[in-house]
């Protein structure tokens, strides 16, 4: 199987990061952090700072499997404003491959009108960004390629709605009760 990648830059939130990446790990799913900053360290919304896999332009984009987009400001907007990841997200939605965001993260997606006609969700106040996106306020939504989330409070629910795609929801409940969420 190919690389679930969740995508970091400075200001993104760090439990909606390496909640996903904790749980696909657990799950045995191949996951990496990658980095959009010029170095590997990047520094999350509350000053902490997180030594990603790879640098971005280390990462064969051929091997990616999913796109994954944690929220946080100004995490989300220098997500949006990376040239290189804009290629590669635009690339995954022409081609209906999966792609993920929580938080403020879906403003990437729903700017480059990816959302459109689809059911989503987003942190309370960035609806206005998903263009042309059914805002459900649900904790988490899935709607085709596409798996959004709300919030840091979301991100456990959010992470395991990834890991099901790749390992079913019964792997997903094992997963939950090792970590007593079950």
């Amino acid at each position: 199987m190919k690389t679930i990648c969740v995508f970091l830059a400075d200001g993104f939130e760090e439990v909606e990061a390496l909640t996903p990446v904790d749980v696909l790990r657990r799950a045995g799913v191949p996951v990496e952090t990658v980095s959009i900053m010029k170095s590997k360290t990047v520094i999350g919304a509350h000053n902490v700072p997180v030594v990603a896999d790879k640098l971005f332009e280390e990462l064969k984009h051929d091997n990616v499997e999913m796109i994954v987009l944690p929220g946080g400001m100004p995490g989300a907007t220098n997500l949006d404003s990376h040239v290189g990841l804009s290629k590669l997200i635009s690339t995954f939605a022409e081609a209906a491959k999966p792609l993920s965001a929580i938080c403020a993260a879906p403003l990437v997606l729903g700017k480059r009108g990816i959302l459109n006609g689809k059911k989503a969700t987003c942190y309370p106040g960035f609806e206005s960004f998903l263009h042309g996106a059914v805002c459900t306020g649900s904790l988490v939504e899935k709607d085709g390629n596409i798996i959004t989330g709300k919030g840091p409070g979301a991100a456990m629910d959010f992470a395991c709605a990834i890991a099901e795609k790749y390992i079913g929801l019964a792997k997903v409940k094992e997963v939950r009760k090792g970590m007593i969420l079950e």
